[in-house]
C-alpha cells in the first residue's frame, strides 16, 4: 500500500519553530517523483506552500512562507521534512504532505504537478 503520513504538529508560540515530518511507505523516492506540502487554514482554501522535484531538487515556496520555511528530504529513509521558523498566528492550519508519482518531462515544475497521494494532516497552532 502506498501512503504518506505527516506528523510533528502542535502548539507553538509566535516566533517559534517547528519541524514537520512526512513518512512515505509502499514506494521509494524516484527521480521523477515530487513531494509537496499543503495547508488549510480555518475558513480558507487549501494551498500549496512548498514542493520539491527529486529529479533536479527544484523547489517552490509560496510567498507567504519564503525565507521562513525550508524543505528537505532523506531519500534513503523515505522521509521529507518541513522546517518552519518564525511562525506567525496566520500559519495556523492543518498541514498535509502529498506526492505525485507520475513520470514527467524533465524541467516540469513541481508547483504544476498533480499531487494525488495524500497523507493525513497534522495540526499546527501558533499562539500570539
Amino acid at each position: 500500500e502506498v501512503q504518506l503520513q505527516a506528523s510533528g504538529g502542535g502548539l507553538v508560540q509566535a516566533g517559534g519553530s517547528l519541524r514537520l515530518s512526512c513518512s512515505a511507505s509502499g514506494f521509494t523516492f524516484d527521480e521523477d517523483y515530487a513531494i509537496g506540502w499543503f495547508r488549510q487554514a480555518p475558513g480558507k482554501e487549501r494551498e500549496m506552500i512548498t514542493c520539491i522535484n527529486f529529479s533536479d531538487s527544484g523547489t517552490y515556496f509560496v510567498d507567504s512562507v519564503k525565507g521562513r520555511f525550508t524543505f528537505s528530504s532523506d531519500n534513503a529513509k523515505n522521509m521529507v521534512y518541513l522546517q518552519m521558523n518564525r511562525l506567525k498566528p496566520e500559519d495556523t492550519a492543518a498541514y498535509y504532505c502529498a506526492a505525485d508519482l507520475r513520470r514527467v518531462v524533465r524541467g516540469y515544475k513541481c508547483e504544476n504537478r498533480r499531487f494525488e497521494l495524500w497523507g493525513q494532516g497534522t495540526l499546527v497552532t501558533v499562539s500570539s
